[in-house]
């Protein structure tokens, strides 16, 4: 069971907050340890005498540790031997009320909490890189696709803005997953409390949570599982979305005249046997990236399903924990701002791409309707079969003969003109036509792309603001933590 449990926290290794003697379960342990001390001092629980004695050793055991190759351990109980060699039996006092069923609970919520924020900050800046491009692009026309094939035109900015839209929903389930993953397991012990008069709302505030676990069982026993499945499910949920929009990307690299690229050099890569060749490095390690994030949400899924409740299958030294999960999506952010800070438009490549096919014809149809009281189905049809003509012979629909446009209108009308001009055809046909004619809310037109802008910068600013003040929140703690800590060092 001992072996059992001191790998459940082995991988712990990896830290997520800044602190002051590393950045590893050890300290973590540390930062419970002296709150714990300061609790059970304040309580009665440990003599104050004892308390300045184990603060002492406390601080001991943490110089000790700081030095360099020297052991950290990541297991309590392999802690608890280099504070009692200091400072005496006694100091096991201190872990009165606990049992590494809280503690190690209480260190992955450490590690998560630093991890979701180090994540909220990586994904704020990959936002903030996708609307520095959108802004720039918001005018250059390109096209759009459904079931994999050119469909309507849109713009780069408003394209750009509905990956915005999905990111700022990510960073909302984020801020809502915050308000469950600060809460404080400790004090909990094994699963039902003690007798002894633990104080887990000041344990709590000790250690920057917003307040405890409410139930014992709860704390230590059921919540690792489904937090541990909300965390990584919300990195992967975000992955996802990454990943569409590298095969969005890579897509281009397909055509031999691409209309958006990375800048050469450390975003590309050469091949070894064939000169022609630029490998878009930065898109495809995203999208690997992508990858490994949605397959540590799986294998926690496969880790947590199916076994009984309080069994360490779900707490124990996973490949891909839920704070390294957090860890590798903050990374693929990073990656993904290497990306678009590396895109290359072209928009008159852009542009050509559009007019080269018949993706225009929808307005066709809506201004035979809106503007000569043409049915819709009527107007459609009609789009249609000049796609077929332009198609077979080979023609652009700028290139379509007006002539011929007329006699295909009569043959689908029965007969009718077309009550078009050459010049409002034309318009109509038009990709900045169709996007300037669009009048519904959210969609491509020059007012609603920079209306859409400005409330996508404000949400980001929000959230930044959001991040700035949690991570205000857990320094304030600590501070208040470590003052109350050295009391216990200097009073008599």
């Amino acid at each position: 069971m001992r072996r059992l449990l001191t790998s459940m926290v082995a991988v712990l290794a990896m830290g997520g907050g800044a602190r002051a003697d590393g950045d590893d379960a050890f300290a973590r342990i540390g930062e419970i340890n002296r709150a714990s001390l300061v609790m059970t001092v304040e309580t009665g629980i440990v003599p104050r005498a004892l308390g300045r004695t184990i603060a002492q050793a406390l601080d001991t055991v943490q110089a000790n540790a700081a030095k360099p190759h020297a052991s950290r351990p990541d297991d309590y109980l392999r802690i608890e031997p280099l504070i009692t060699a200091i400072a005496g039996p006694d100091a096991t006092r201190m872990h009165a009320g606990r049992s590494r069923q809280d503690i190690i609970p209480t260190v992955l919520k450490l590690e998560q909490r630093d991890r979701l924020l180090d994540f909220a900050a990586a994904l704020d800046d990959a936002r903030g890189s996708l609307l520095a491009v959108a802004e720039r692009e918001a005018a250059t026309v390109i096209p759009a696709y459904t079931n994999g094939v050119q469909a309507q035109p849109t713009t780069l900015g408003h394209y750009l803005l509905g990956y915005a839209a999905a990111m700022a929903r990510d960073a909302d389930r984020l801020h809502e997953a915050w308000a469950r993953v600060n809460r404080s397991p400790l004090g909990a012990a094994a699963l039902g409390t003690s007798s002894f008069p633990v104080d887990r709302m000041r344990l709590a505030a000790l250690l920057g949570f917003e307040a405890p676990v409410e139930n014992s069982y709860d704390a230590g026993q059921l919540a690792p599982m489904d937090l541990g499945l909300e965390l990584t499910g919300l990195a992967a949920n975000l992955a996802t979305t990454a990943g569409s929009f590298s095969q969005d990307l890579y897509a281009q690299y397909h055509q031999t005249r691409p209309w958006i690229l990375l800048r050469e050099g450390a975003l590309t890569g050469p091949s070894s046997i064939m000169p022609q060749k630029r490998n878009p490095v930065a898109i495809y390690t995203l999208r690997m990236k992508a990858s490994d994030v949605v397959g540590g949400a799986m294998a926690f899924t496969i880790m947590a399903h199916n076994v009984d409740s309080g069994m360490p299958d779900y707490k124990r030294n996973q490949m891909i924990p839920p704070a390294r999960t957090l860890a590798v999506a903050a990374e693929m952010c990073r990656r993904w701002v290497s990306v678009l800070d590396g895109l290359v438009v072209d928009r008159e490549r852009a542009a050509d791409e559009v007019a080269a096919d018949y993706s225009t014809t929808t307005e066709l149809a809506d201004t035979l309707q809106r503007e000569a009281d043409v049915p819709f189905r009527l107007g459609h049809h009609f789009a249609s079969e000049l796609v077929t003509y332009g198609r077979s012979h080979n023609l652009r629909p700028a290139d379509l003969p007006f002539d011929k446009v007329k006699r295909i209108y009569a043959e689908a009308a029965a007969g009718a003109g077309l009550p078009l001009s050459e010049a409002r055809f034309r318009e109509a046909l038009s990709a900045t036509g169709m996007i300037a004619a669009a009048k519904g809310f959210g969609g491509p037109q020059p007012a609603e792309v920079a209306r859409m802008l400005g409330v996508a910068k404000d949400k980001l600013a929000a959230d930044r603001a959001w991040l700035s003040a949690k991570r205000d929140g857990l320094a304030k703690a600590r501070a208040e933590l470590d003052a109350a800590f050295a009391g216990l060092s200097t009073t008599p």
